[in-house]
């Protein structure tokens, strides 16, 4: 039984990372499907594929690596709010993750989206992570 299903999906895919995979695979719930279509809509992965074989189902991410340098787009993944301590912030308190370089991805009363969707919806929520 995992505790905490969104540290352990960003967890694989940094492990995933350091170890050099192209492809890493995530049992699926619909949180982590809707952060994978953000990390695909940003562009920090290569592609994605939803598979429904089994009960719960399965995310295959292909990871996106710079064709020069052989290092991963993703530099971090970092999570913020976990069940013994969640954090919430209002719209105006929106966070900037690397001065606007990076994106934190929020669940909101209107879904999951990053926080410049957030701040142009002006709706706040839970910040779940830190991709960047």
């Amino acid at each position: 039984m995992i505790t905490d299903p969104i540290a352990d999906y960003l967890t694989r895919v940094r492990n995933s990372i350091m170890a050099g995979h192209r492809v890493v695979e995530i049992p699926a719930s619909k949180i982590k499907k809707e952060i994978t279509k953000i990390l695909f809509d940003q562009g920090y992965i290569l592609s994605y594929k939803f598979e429904d074989n089994k009960v719960q189902g399965t995310i295959k991410i292909a990871l996106k690596y710079d064709k020069v340098t052989k290092a991963s787009v993703i530099r971090k993944l970092q999570r913020v709010s976990t069940p013994g301590l969640r954090k919430y912030v209002g719209a105006d308190e929106m966070p900037r993750v690397l001065n606007g370089l990076g994106i934190a991805i929020v669940s909101t009363s209107k879904g999951v989206m990053t926080n410049k969707n957030a701040r142009k919806e002006h709706v706040g929520g839970e910040v779940l992570c830190y991709v960047y």
